[in-house]
């Protein structure tokens, strides 16, 4: 098991490009699998995640070719299906949650999806009932092997209906909508997540032949088609690593430029970060972040503390709650974080608390930040990533502590950022892999 040790409380400068979106690509890729025709994909990040769902497709019998930097070519001309039987897809299948993405596209396309119990983040409850829900819908039949946590739903033709999705899901979404592109008739999703990654993917199905509209709105209608072909698409820049750079430009006082970032695309990630003080400024496509001595939260306008919660998309992005955490135990004032959609994702806190962060847990979703207004400075200690995103923000508390820290567990990290050690010393950070 690989570590981090970080040397913090050290400034760092310079520019920084944000890698391919991690949740776009675990969409993009499965939809390879609508197609026997070529598909061009770039700006594929290479972290652990993508690269066992391409493993996982190479075992279905895609043909991938790496044609470039972050670019490869995917052909399923010959997809496996009988794969899916067999005990190793139930052991690969279950280590990656975006695994399940597979099983829209192979029930459309081939009349059949099993996937085993997916794994991921220790995050709390996720249930997949949206997905399954929504393939019976159309007309498949499913299946569930409880005593091998094994999933199957099947159809000898699939035919499109209306349905209100009991959850704006972004996977259960994309799943669904790869499964109706090739369904008989008029598919209407309402409820659906409407996510700058969900708009890439129907973009993406529309080149290939598919006919949706309502893209990006929840009201998405399909007609389906008989045949999708193939296409050369992009992925966007993670947005998620674009709200952790600005996070850690604030933390360690540092003047930092985040290249590329498809502005456009963000929402409200930039506003919300300047709502606890952070000053940044758009530049083209670029975002710079001044060197910052302090930073003061905002109020509401009556005076209240402020509340920034996640929420559906165009909300504030569950996945930067951790980041928006740690960045204000440095700022002065006080903001209550409010986990709504995962009851484990704040556990982490405690590790900040070690550090000497002024922080209460008030429930598994609720906690109040006191903010040390760089009065006084984390320390380093040694801790465990228990997630993807509480581990960065684990590695930025300890960027901007005072001392060394350890990071241990760090292929959680791994999963969803692309080389971020070597990438955070080219901006001067003492992080050392070990």
């Amino acid at each position: 098991m690989s570590v981090f040790e970080i040397i913090g409380g050290k400034k760092l400068k310079g520019e920084i490009i944000p890698q391919g979106a991690k949740n776009e690509a675990l969409q993009i890729l499965c939809a390879v699998l609508l197609t026997p025709e070529k598909v061009v994909i770039g700006n594929i990040p290479d972290i652990v995640d993508v690269n066992k769902l391409i493993d996982l497709l190479r075992d279905l019998g895609v043909k991938i070719e790496k044609t470039g930097h972050e670019e490869y070519t995917f052909q399923a001309d010959n997809v496996n299906v009988d794969y899916l039987n067999s005990a190793e897809f139930k052991k690969k299948g279950g280590s990656l949650r975006g695994s399940i993405m597979i099983v829209g596209p192979l029930l459309s396309r081939f009349g059949k999806g099993y996937i085993p119990k997916p794994g991921g983040d220790k995050i709390g409850r996720r249930r997949l009932d949206t997905h399954f829900i929504g393939f019976q819908n159309l007309g498949a039949k499913f299946i569930y092997d409880d005593e091998n946590d094994f999933y199957k739903v099947e159809a000898s033709n699939l035919k499109g209906c209306y349905m209100l999705l009991d959850e704006a899901s972004v996977t259960g979404t994309a799943n669904i909508l790869m499964a109706a592109v090739l369904a008989k008739g008029t598919t209407t999703i309402y409820n659906a997540a409407c996510e700058p990654y969900v708009q890439q993917l129907c973009k993406m199905l529309n080149r290939m032949g598919a006919k949706i509209t309502g893209i990006g709105s929840n009201l998405l209608t399909i007609e389906g088609v008989e045949y999708l072909g193939g296409t050369t698409h992009r992925m966007l820049p993670d947005m998620i690593e674009v709200g952790s750079f600005i996070g850690l430009a604030a933390m360690t006082q540092s003047e930092i430029t985040i290249k590329d970032v498809h502005w456009d695309e963000l929402g409200i990630i930039p506003s919300v970060f300047q709502r606890l003080g952070i000053k940044l400024e758009r530049r083209g496509d670029d975002i710079f972040i001044p060197s910052q001595d302090s930073y003061e939260i905002d109020t509401f306008i009556d005076g209240s503390i402020l509340t920034i919660s996640d929420a559906i998309w165009p909300g504030f992005t569950p996945d930067l709650l951790s980041i928006v955490l740690v960045v204000a135990t440095q700022a002065k004032g006080t903001a209550l974080i409010h986990q709504k959609m995962f009851e484990s994702r704040l556990f982490f806190v405690d590790k900040l608390i070690d550090m000497g962060a002024q922080i209460i847990l008030c429930d598994p979703h609720r906690a109040t930040v006191i903010g040390l207004n760089r009065e006084h400075q984390l320390k380093g200690i040694s801790m465990t990533s228990p997630d993807i995103r509480a581990g960065v923000s684990l590695l930025i508390a300890a960027l901007s502590a005072n001392g060394k820290s350890t990071i241990h567990n760090i292929e959680q990290i791994d999963r969803g950022y692309q080389n971020i050690d070597t990438r955070l010393q080219k901006l001067g950070a003492q992080i050392v892999r070990k």
